[in-house]
């Protein structure tokens, strides 16, 4: 509940098992979904801006919307731990939880991998990898070794992240569930100080290559999601309402020009997105008002994994239409924009309807043919359209 000094307060438990929770509270969270769609077009936004789609004015003015558009994957990268610890089974296996993260991110990947391959063979100025950069990309290790991070789809470096993130989290949750809510809020602050630490380290140049894509890096993000639900789980998350919390990433967002780029940008927005996704969960568990909680937002955000997949490879083809960095004036610039979103967001729908839920509900069958229960939106990871992966892409 929201209290008088804005404070939103996640309802306590009752005094039967805490871990039974997961049985009684909601299997969705829709304010996560249509959060989740904003973050993507902020990314969207920022490759618009990198390809230089507009000149001049324009240009500057897109800069400043969308320049710091690439914490959006900070905002996945948190928004996923958040994702995952709420929807924990208790007494799920390792093995389980695995075989549901492949179907959730896999066949977009595959798809979207194979379109990129084809593009470099077929339409020039495109990047053609090496044999082993690819098998390294559809493997998804491909973001550890720093040469390779953009192969194939450039922004699939955030799923050999996620890859990691998955890989370690069965024991981060066997270790969340064991502390109360004090060492959980010990791990959330030293999960704080790990990224500010990380950014200075980072602009500072010592470490010996720049840890944006670096997948351990990242880490740190992934663990306070994890931490914040926990504490919301527990009934202990005493953060500010959703405006306050808004406030707070919006102020956080324009401050990014002025700290180095790259990953020292996080540092200017991760309070704000670990404040700002569990003011959601809870608007949802409390029945408050929530803007992206409207369907039609929450309808984009269920689209925002495939639309995060396919939307760069719509700008890489366009260079073959429109030429590199055309720098267009503002009547064009906004036409040729809006042809690469309506195109991007039609072919997100494509892979959505006709790739990811259908392979996913065949991959989840059981090994005898019969289908499972239904799937809920948590075991989807909460929101149907999230990745509990990110979307995101550094300014070239």
């Amino acid at each position: 509940m929201t209290s008088a000094t804005g404070t939103t307060r996640a309802p306590a438990p009752t005094a039967t098992t805490a871990e039974s929770a997961p049985t009684t509270r909601p299997s969705s969270l829709p304010s996560l979904t249509g959060l989740r769609w904003v973050a993507a077009l902020l990314v969207f936004g920022l490759h618009v801006h990198n390809f230089g789609y507009f000149g001049d004015t324009g240009g500057r003015i897109v800069a400043w919307g969308f320049g710091a558009g690439a914490n959006g994957v900070s905002f996945f990268f948190v928004l996923s731990g958040f994702v995952l610890m709420w929807s924990a089974r208790p007494h799920d296996r390792a093995m389980a939880f695995w075989r549901r993260r492949v179907a959730r991110i896999y066949p977009v990947h595959l798809v979207t991998a194979a379109i990129a391959l084809l593009m470099g063979f077929t339409l020039s100025r495109q990047m053609r990898p090496t044999l082993n950069s690819a098998l390294a990309n559809v493997l998804l290790t491909h973001s550890w070794w720093r040469p390779w991070w953009q192969t194939l789809d450039p922004v699939s470096w955030s799923l050999a992240c996620e890859a990691f993130f998955y890989a370690v989290f069965p024991l981060l949750a066997l270790g969340l569930r064991r502390l109360g809510a004090r060492g959980v809020t010990v791990v959330a602050g030293l999960s704080v100080l790990a990224v500010t630490a990380l950014a200075w380290s980072d602009a500072h140049h010592w470490l010996s290559q720049p840890v944006y894509s670096f997948p351990a890096a990242r880490l740190p993000e992934f663990v306070l999601g994890a931490a914040v639900a926990r504490l919301v789980f527990l009934g202990r998350w005493r953060g500010p309402g959703m405006e306050a919390s808004l406030a707070l990433t919006i102020i956080g967002y324009f401050l990014v020009p002025q700290v180095t780029p790259g990953y020292s940008a996080t540092t200017c927005t991760i309070i704000g997105f670990a404040l700002l996704i569990p003011a959601a969960a809870v608007a949802d568990l409390r029945g408050l008002p929530s803007l992206w909680r409207h369907r039609r937002l929450v309808r984009l955000g269920e689209l925002s994994f495939a639309f995060y997949m396919i939307h760069l490879l719509v700008l890489r083809a366009g260079i073959n239409l429109l030429g590199k960095s055309p720098h267009f004036g503002v009547a064009a610039g906004l036409t040729a924009t809006a042809v690469a979103f309506t195109v991007a967001l039609a072919l997100a729908w494509l892979l959505y309807e006709g790739v990811e839920c259908p392979a996913r509900e065949l991959l989840l069958r059981r090994r005898s043919g019969k289908p499972q229960p239904p799937v809920t939106e948590r075991d989807r990871g909460v929101v149907r359209g999230g990745q509990e992966t990110v979307p995101g892409g550094r300014p070239r």
